[in-house]
C-alpha cells in the first residue's frame, strides 16, 4: 500500500505562486512515475503534469511555461511548482502514481490539495 500525502495548497491572488509536495511512502520512489492532476467545481479531472522515473516531463498546454513539475527521490516527494497563477488555475489538485508492481503497475491517488486564485 502507497500513501500519497499532498500540501502547499492556498489562496492566492492572481499572478502570484505557489508550490505543492506530494510525498510518497514506499521503498522505491524513484521507479515511479509521478503526476499532478486537478479538478474545478463541475469539471473533469485534467491532468496538469507528469514526470516519469527517467525525468521526462509533460504538461498540459494550459500550464506550459508556467508550472514545473520535479521529482526529489531521495525524499520520496514530488513538486509542482506554480507560477503566473490565474483564477482559471483554481481546482483541487491531486498527486497520482503508477506504482510499480508485479504483473502491472498499480494506480493510488492522494486525498487533494485546494488552491485558489482569486484577488
Amino acid at each position: 500500500q502507497v500513501q500519497l500525502v499532498e500540501s502547499g495548497g492556498d489562496l492566492v491572488q492572481p499572478g502570484g505562486s505557489l508550490r505543492l509536495s506530494c510525498a510518497a511512502s514506499g521503498s522505491i520512489f524513484r521507479l515511479a512515475a509521478m503526476g499532478w492532476y486537478r479538478q474545478a467545481p463541475g469539471k473533469q479531472r485534467e491532468l496538469v503534469a507528469n514526470i516519469t522515473s527517467r525525468g521526462t516531463t509533460t504538461y498540459a498546454d494550459s500550464v506550459k511555461g508556467r508550472f514545473t513539475i520535479s521529482k526529489h527521490n531521495a525524499k520520496n516527494t514530488v513538486y509542482l511548482q506554480m507560477n503566473s497563477l490565474k483564477p482559471e488555475d483554481t481546482a483541487v489538485y491531486y498527486c497520482h502514481t503508477d506504482w510499480p508492481a508485479t504483473p502491472g503497475p498499480i494506480d493510488y491517488w492522494g486525498q487533494g490539495t485546494q488552491v485558489t486564485v482569486s484577488s
